[in-house]
């Protein structure tokens, strides 16, 4: 395959997917070194589907060879706090969740270390108190939260009082997860 473009990026993006097509471009994009954050910026594209696919194309992109980007966490973090389309979220929380976990790569963990983390975890806060967010928005953005509870120790405290205000009236999703998490802020 030649060398992809933005725009070529953009009209794959654009049309209907087919099964494994995302898996396919995830592979092309780090095969040729693709800028990641020219997809960042796509994940903001005006047409809302193109958003969606662009995110869904970087968490695959992103989650298949982290140390890869280690380099474009900064921009990453940055832009996380200006994510509006609903479908996008999902997939920034997800990434954001696994590279705050204990298990990403060292060099990952470093980078971010280096970061100022405030953008997400404010993110991450508003997301979880907003009634018309996803309920695996939620989660991934309390996964997330309680990562990074060591580097910001006022974060416990809070995380463990909207666990236990969306346990009020929360599904069987957030009901099991919110129950797992308050045990393991008790625990830490």
């Amino acid at each position: 395959m030649m060398m992809l473009t933005n725009d070529q990026l953009i009209k794959e993006l654009s049309v209907d997917p087919t099964k494994g097509f995302i898996e396919r471009l995830s592979v092309t994009l780090r095969e040729q070194h693709f800028n990641i954050n020219q997809l960042i910026d796509l994940t903001f594209h005006p047409d809302a589907q193109v958003g969606f696919r662009a995110a869904w194309l970087l968490d695959t992109t992103i989650l298949a060879a982290p140390e890869q980007y280690a380099n474009n966490l900064e921009y990453f973090v940055k832009r996380m706090g200006e994510v509006t389309n609903g479908s996008c979220k999902r997939h920034y929380t997800r990434i954001m969740m696994n590279l705050t976990a204990p298990f990403a790569p060292d060099i990952v963990r470093l980078k971010l270390e280096s970061i100022d983390m405030e953008i997400v975890v404010e993110q991450c806060f508003d997301w979880l108190i907003d009634p018309k967010v996803k309920v695996a928005v939620k989660v991934f953005a309390a996964d997330t939260l309680f990562h990074l509870c060591p580097r910001y120790d006022w974060v416990k405290e809070e995380l463990g009082n909207q666990v236990q205000f969306m346990l009020r009236d929360g599904g069987p999703a957030i009901q099991s997860r919110g129950k797992k998490l308050l045990a393991l802020l008790v625990e830490g």
